[in-house]
């Protein structure tokens, strides 16, 4: 998952958090911390990749998971709390 930053301000830290919809678990992580409660995930940086420049700069982070039946994508996410493109 790539996480950018198109806003006018760097970040010095980040969060993305979306829900999924159909009972998915995230089983291992990398470039992230990660927590998840129920439906709920949240993924923050780690100390060498929390600083994203504004108008584009960019980092990613990748994990595998496990699911029963449907295995939809989420059609939301936050950044530090606000709304961003899923893609």
């Amino acid at each position: 998952m790539t996480v950018k930053n198109t806003g006018s301000t760097a970040l010095t830290g980040w969060t993305v958090k979306w829900a999924y919809a159909n009972g998915q678990q995230i089983t291992s992580l990398w470039n992230g911390a990660w927590t998840q409660t129920g439906a709920n995930v949240a993924v923050s940086n780690l100390g060498y990749n929390g600083s994203l420049a504004a108008g584009g700069g960019s980092t990613s982070f990748g994990f595998n998971g496990s699911w029963t039946g449907s295995n939809t994508s989420p059609t939301a996410a936050t950044l530090n709390g606000t709304a961003c493109t899923v893609k």
